[in-house]
């Protein structure tokens, strides 16, 4: 099997989900590499081999070297661009999520990868995670019944860490931690419950990380070059962005289309870092007591549980690489989808759908409160993606 030839847009934190798709000789190579710094494009070279290509944008890329699949890893202000070129030029992409950081670019990457017919992947590496993917199929068993709410609550214990010394600080760059963070859970709620966000109201606040004076410009550098966890409390942190103008704490209330009730926190000064879903049907309820492998799944099947007795305990399988497993999975999922199409576990229409609500979450919280609909993409884009792409 002739190898795919895989472009890369951005080779900077998250570079490494890149190497998934580099193995040459067993069915894809990365031959080139977009990035506007000399620096990072070193790194590629390093990393991949001399014989790796490096430019500095996607237009060159686009004008001077053939590529069968993009992958966009750029800062999530870059995605729609980038993605707009590429599906423009009909080559099948990988966009990391979120898809965008606005409404309009999420409905325009869908219409224009609708038209020129180029298949369109999104990075929602969550929906191949066990925990997830455990959750899903009990949910999907019926042993809970039929779904009516989910909670999540998302302790993000690097927070300051991974999202108050850069860009992400800046709403003009990442427009809330709903979209960065939150599009993982919200698009997880979503599938687990079967239905989409179609009124969406929220509080959050800079609670933290806007008192700390300690600023420094740290755009000469990655977050494994500041990264310390031994910083406690997160008030002792130091070199936070210059900007920072994005909650640091935020809860959304949603109100989905087929009648399910959600809601999701995310807080990003908690000394913990996981992510907690509860799953309530009309005959149980599951929740995840850890996200990560040999972690559990608790089951509650009668009324004669309790806290700490669930009736049923399922332990979350292991799996090697990033995220539990589910980068490698995630990139497998993306080359096949590029050599033979047809539906996939992620979905594009439930990226956008994710970003819509976190939007309008967003919304919600800068405008105290007040509850904004969220408009559905039409019948006819969600029925071309859903029947994959054809």
């Amino acid at each position: 099997m002739k190898d795919l030839r895989i472009g890369v847009v951005g080779f900077g934190a998250r570079h490494y989900l890149s190497l998934h798709a580099h193995k040459p000789g067993e069915g894809s190579a990365i031959t080139v590499v977009a990035d506007p710094e000399e620096g990072r494009r070193a790194k590629a070279r390093e990393t991949l081999g001399e014989d790796v290509a490096t430019v500095d944008s996607v237009e060159q890329l686009l004008a001077d070297h053939e590529v069968d699949a993009v992958m966009i890893l750029a800062p999530d202000f870059a995605h729609a661009e980038v993605a707009l070129a590429t599906l423009g030029a009909g080559i099948p992409t990988f966009c990391e999520k979120p898809m965008a950081i606005g409404l309009e670019d999420a409905d325009a990457m869908l219409a224009l990868a609708q038209e020129k017919r180029s298949r369109l992947y999104i990075g929602h590496n969550m929906r191949h995670m066990p925990v997830v993917r455990q959750m899903k199929a009990i949910v999907d068993s019926g042993r809970i019944g039929r779904v009516r709410a989910i909670w999540c609550r998302h302790f993000v214990g690097a927070g300051g860490d991974f999202y108050f010394k850069d860009w992400h600080a800046e709403r003009a760059k990442s427009m809330s931690l709903l979209l960065q963070k939150g599009a993982h859970d919200i698009d997880v709620i979503h599938w687990l419950a079967g239905g989409y966000t179609r009124r969406v109201s929220g509080i959050g606040d800079l609670a933290v990380y806007g008192d700390i004076a300690d600023r420094r410009d740290n755009s000469d550098r990655l977050m494994g070059d500041w990264y310390d966890e031994d910083i406690w409390p997160p008030t002792a942190q130091k070199e936070l962005n210059p900007v920072i103008d994005v909650e640091d704490i935020s809860m959304i209330q949603m109100r989905l289309d087929n009648g399910v009730l959600a809601s999701y926190q995310q807080c990003h000064f908690t000394p913990d870092y996981f992510r907690n879903y509860t799953v309530i049907g009309d005959a149980g309820r599951i929740e995840n007591m850890g996200d990560g492998s040999g972690d559990q799944i608790h089951l509650w099947e009668s009324r004669r549980s309790g806290p700490g007795r669930p009736d049923a305990v399922e332990v979350i399988a292991r799996a090697d690489g990033g995220h539990g497993g589910a980068d490698p999975s995630l990139v497998a999922e993306f080359l096949g989808f590029v050599r033979h199409g047809g539906t996939t576990d992620v979905s594009a229409v439930a990226a956008r759908e994710a970003v819509a609500t976190g939007v309008y979450g967003a919304e919600s919280i800068r405008h105290d409160g007040i509850p904004y609909d969220v408009p559905p993409v039409s019948d006819e884009v969600r029925r071309y993606f859903d029947e994959g792409q054809a």
